[in-house]
């Protein structure tokens, strides 16, 4: 079993504890990871780029000079797509990047940045992640007693205070155990996590 330090929120060091080798110990899987993110990336694009056909553009319902005898080039229109303010040919339109990976893939991803993290001595478990009051003082103060310049910050459930005190920090990011992914794991300097969120993380991703 894997061990890494257990820490309260002063940033002292309280125990240690064990983790699973099956989410915390394998070895990466770099292509995964890499699928995963650009998955991740893709789905979040909005897809609303567009641009204007010559079908769109408004005018050009006129032939510009008759068809021959004039000496210049036969057009149809000026708005076809060589004309200045013509319209474009080919152009991005409205569309969605959505696609899907298999869940085995999803998961094996999860391990792999969790055990990267691990790894590199990126992860930081704490005893109990809560604040007695919306305070950032208090949550830049924590974080720099573990070192930590960017952070994911994740709690077993919704707390309230630890959200709040940490969304004006730059490069502080809280989530759930629920909803962690690699994307967020592997943007962040730190991992720094609950002890229950650890236990559901095992529970979730164990083999």
């Amino acid at each position: 079993m894997a061990k890494t330090n257990l820490y309260d929120m002063t940033g002292k060091v309280i125990g240690e504890i064990e983790l699973n080798d099956s989410v915390f110990g394998i070895e990466p899987n770099t292509a995964v990871m890499h699928e995963v993110v650009k998955n991740h990336l893709a789905n979040m694009r909005q897809g609303t780029q567009s641009t204007l056909t010559r079908a769109e553009v408004r005018g050009g319902g006129r032939k510009p000079w008759r068809q021959k005898g004039t000496g210049r080039a036969r057009q149809g229109s000026i708005r076809a797509p060589q004309w200045t303010h013509g319209g474009i040919a080919l152009g991005p339109k409205p569309r969605s990047y959505r696609y899907t990976l298999n869940k085995k893939s999803r998961q094996l991803a999860i391990r792999s940045a969790l055990s990267a993290k691990l790894a590199a001595g990126a992860m930081v478990v704490v005893d109990n992640i809560t604040l007695p009051e919306i305070k950032t003082k208090a949550m830049v103060s924590f974080l720099e007693s573990i070192s930590a310049k960017s952070a994911l910050i994740v709690t077993p459930a919704v707390e309230k205070n630890v959200v709040l005190s940490a969304r004006n920090i730059p490069g502080v990011q809280t989530t759930f155990a629920s909803v962690i992914n690699v994307y967020d794991i592997l943007k962040a300097d730190k991992f720094v996590v609950d002890q229950k969120a650890v236990e559901m993380i095992q529970e979730v991703y164990a083999k």
